[in-house]
């Protein structure tokens, strides 16, 4: 692949991490920083932390230091608001609604996946227990979303 200045991996600005496991963080973070092209993230460990964080309220009322992510990397069994309700008034809000979100989690119940995608998900991952599998779907994550793709770019600021 060409990467130029204006591939989609170099205009990506962030990814908005949604999860309040430590050791799942840990390991999606070492993995993203191993990446080729450095991709900043943010984490946000519960729902209503990440509600604030997209819809600048609380502590995230300043754009500059909480900006629009291109990706939203979503676990679903968060404490408070969970990701199920996370998705969908991310996808109901219209400036945040064109942001791809991946959910990434230990539920491979199949009611949980139909709702995820009739709310509006982009693509549905159910975390491996091993390390390796972890690795390489993380890798092909990043590769899809951050080489293959192009995101949107800033729509609805």
């Amino acid at each position: 692949m060409n990467r130029n200045s204006t591939s989609p991996v170099q205009q990506a600005s962030l990814i908005l991490i949604v999860e309040d496991s430590n050791e799942d963080f840990e390991a999606l973070q070492r993995l993203l920083q191993r990446s080729p092209t450095p991709i900043p993230t943010h984490r946000c460990v519960n729902g209503d932390q990440a509600l604030a964080f997209l819809e600048h309220t609380g502590n995230y009322m300043n754009p500059q230091s909480s900006p629009r992510p291109s990706l939203i990397v979503l676990d679903l069994n968060l404490p408070g608001t969970d990701g199920r309700d996370v998705l969908c008034r991310i996808k109901q809000d219209e400036k945040l609604k064109t942001i791809p979100v991946v959910v990434f989690t230990t539920s491979s119940n199949p009611k949980d996946i139909e709702d995820c995608y009739r709310s509006g998900v982009n693509t549905y991952v159910v975390k491996p227990i091993n390390f390796e599998q972890l690795k390489q779907n993380i890798q092909m994550l990043i590769t899809y979303w951050f080489e293959v793709t192009t995101l949107p770019n800033g729509l609805g600021d």
